[in-house]
């Protein structure tokens, strides 16, 4: 299939094993570029250049504009091959194609703005707190700030981020704001142990000015009740839930296969320190631990499939998701990562402490899954309840914004 060819005229399934395709392609491109990237601390010109031209960025950008418009199962299936070669570039993979799904909930115009002249611009999306200054003004707002953890930031035309504004005495209501790159500056300031080729640095604005037109509510984006905000024709209205967090969930299950697979192809030739087995394959205790890991990857990869495909089904529908359902949906992604950095845990023991060695790539998946599955969005307890508030019939919004 060539890339110029828009995704219109092929079939959701034929596109979907397409790009997936891809992905796999490039697995070794990325596994030799990771130990690169870790000293760069970004991603090297020329994986975002083979990722991009595979297309493998615009994902949910809007087939009008020269996206492929697919469903959140595909970016998960892509961003978890892409995680088989490397968790970095499959993890910003996933925040780029995240951050173009909210520019695609902005009006026609805005999406004009980006994509008009160039299908494969690509949008850094972070959501953390809301910037220090803004200033409203003739037709929009000035901000000033700073958003630590911007993933995709040094790989991207545009930078989504929130902002707070108007609303009420005290109450400012929280709007996407969004930003051409050339006009923000970017801190250095990613020095972590794991998920390195990120550079999930700091984006600085300093009295930016943001056009009314290109800031879009919050909340309702992101508990999926964007009835009235975005035309009932669009394909994504309803499926915020989950999205991004799938991105993200499909970057750890291809670091812990590809954990997985590496230990499984070294028992048969390394040995047991201190016993009589020949292999490490000969001993039971590394088959039970083997066997524990697998299925944990499994586990992770049966519930992220779950997730991807009720985001789908709701969205293909028509329907809001109820709570229970998102909440259920935080949970499963939550679950995901735990298993995943589970896995990871029981194979680095398995092999051994030479799985530390810095030219051992098991070291770098062990501390990107460590590092990644500890996302906030993962993390403090809080989705366990959210979920459990939603399953014993009282309201997970209590405790929680994100569902």
């Amino acid at each position: 299939m060539n890339n110029s060819v828009l995704s219109t005229a092929v079939p959701d399934d034929v596109l979907h094993d397409e790009l997936v395709a891809r992905a796999t392609a490039l697995r070794d491109d990325l596994r030799r570029d990771s130990p690169g990237s870790e000293q760069t601390r970004r991603l090297s010109d020329d994986v975002i250049g083979k990722i991009t031209a595979a297309g493998l960025t615009r994902l949910l950008t809007p087939r009008r504009l020269g996206g492929h418009g697919t469903g959140v199962r595909t970016l998960l299936d892509v961003a978890t091959e892409l995680g088989r070669g490397c968790c970095s570039a499959a993890w910003v993979t996933g925040v780029l194609n995240a951050g173009n799904f909210v520019v695609s909930l902005f009006p026609d115009r805005v999406q004009d703005e980006v994509w008009g002249d160039d299908a494969d611009a690509r949008t850094a999306q972070i959501l953390g707190r809301p910037a220090f200054s803004v200033e409203e003004t003739d037709g929009g707002v000035l901000v000033s700030g700073e958003w630590g953890y911007a993933s995709g930031s040094l790989h991207a035309e545009w930078v989504g981020a929130l902002i707070a504004t108007g609303g009420e005495p005290g109450r400012p209501e929280t709007y996407f704001a969004l930003m051409p790159v050339a006009d923000v500056s970017i801190k250095d300031t990613w020095h972590f142990a794991g998920m390195r080729g990120t550079g999930s640095n700091t984006v600085v604005a300093d009295r930016i000015f943001i056009p009314e037109h290109r800031l879009l509510p919050y909340l309702p984006v992101l508990n999926g009740e964007t009835d009235g905000l975005v035309p009932e024709s669009h394909a994504y209205r309803n499926s915020m839930t989950g999205v991004f967090s799938i991105g993200l969930i499909g970057a750890l299950i291809g670091g812990a296969q590809a954990a997985l697979e590496y230990v499984r192809e070294q028992v048969h030739t390394r040995p047991v320190a201190g016993s009589t087995y020949a292999h490490q394959a000969d001993s039971p205790t590394t088959q039970l631990d083997l066997a524990a890991a697998a299925v944990k990857v499994d586990t992770a990869l049966l519930h992220a499939r779950r997730l991807a495909d009720t985001v789908d089904s709701h969205a293909r529908a028509g329907e809001n998701p109820d709570l229970a359902t998102r909440a259920r949906g935080r949970m499963d992604s939550t679950h995901v990562a735990q298993q995943c950095r589970e896995a990871i845990d029981l194979l680095v023991t398995v092999y051994g402490s030479s799985a530390f060695s810095e030219s051992n790539p098991l070291q770098r998946i062990w501390r990107d899954i460590n590092v990644g599955s500890r996302h906030a969005g993962f993390g403090m307890g809080i989705p366990e309840q959210v979920y459990g508030r939603a399953l014993v019939g009282k309201n997970p919004r209590d405790i929680s914004l994100l569902v």
